[in-house]
């Protein structure tokens, strides 16, 4: 399959205004949250392209300054979603599949992107796709102590057990009556979609629902139209993930790092 890339940033994130551009050290020294999220899905086997797609100056430039490719969007993009549909028109290609690597999803390793494309392979009949990780216990215990703390942190999935999805949400669902098990039956959303263009074309169309809305979540706006999503189960393989949601995070991605 054809598949293209793309990294939605902007600089007014709500939570964390000019979050692309933070420095962030690790092993190979310090370089910007926009620049690692591109260098992880150069690391994705299978692309025929990467590119981050902004509609501000400031990110384009940090881009276009390490060698990365840029397109420029329109301001007026709601979210993530909206901004790969318009960078889509922009590209003068109809690919088989956009793959939209959220800019704050630095930590994805590449597996998650191959195993997501190559579902879409084997399910023609899905527009849309996500991974989901399990939770270990230190991630869902980040999730509890974010939740406590009034903090937004990241979002759980729940799915049927053909894959489609049931809700996403920045709640940790489903509720455990027992908090401390060791082996949370509890997943991680992973900031990633692979879109076929058609279904892009689809989601313009709609407007935001209440679900969309009030949780904040672009992909519920799928769902609230009945556009089946497909939850697509990625292994960790000892790797931790988490985005850089809040500047609290900095500090555990570094570690990382």
């Amino acid at each position: 399959m054809n598949a293209v890339i793309v990294i939605p940033a902007r600089y007014a994130s709500s939570r964390y205004p000019g979050k692309p551009l933070v420095p962030l050290k690790g092993a190979d020294g310090e370089k910007t949250l926009i620049q690692r999220t591109w260098e992880r899905g150069c690391a994705v086997a299978g692309v025929s392209r990467v590119l981050v797609a902004t509609d501000d100056a400031r990110i384009a430039s940090a881009v276009k300054g390490f060698g990365g490719d840029v397109v420029m969007t329109d301001e007026a993009c709601a979210n993530g979603t909206e901004r790969c549909a318009d960078a889509l028109k922009r590209l003068g290609e109809r690919p088989d599949l956009v793959v939209n690597l959220q800019g704050d999803a630095l930590l994805t390793p590449p597996w998650f992107l191959e195993d997501l494309i190559a579902a879409m392979a084997a399910r023609p009949e899905m527009g849309v796709a996500t991974p989901v990780l399990r939770c270990d216990a230190a991630t869902y215990r980040h999730f509890r102590e974010d939740r406590a703390a009034g903090r937004v942190g990241g979002t759980t999935a729940v799915f049927a057990g053909d894959g489609r999805a049931l809700y996403f949400s920045k709640e940790v669902i489903p509720f455990l009556p027992d908090p401390d098990v060791s082996d949370p039956p509890v997943f991680h959303h992973v900031g990633v979609y692979a879109y076929r263009p058609e279904a892009l074309d689809r989601y313009l169309g709609w407007p935001a629902g209440p679900l969309e809305i009030n949780e904040g979540l672009e992909q519920l706006r799928f769902l609230e139209n009945g556009e089946p999503m497909l939850c697509v189960e990625v292994e960790g393989r000892g790797r931790v993930f988490w985005e850089l949601n809040n500047p609290v995070d900095v500090a555990r991605i570094e570690a990382v790092l």
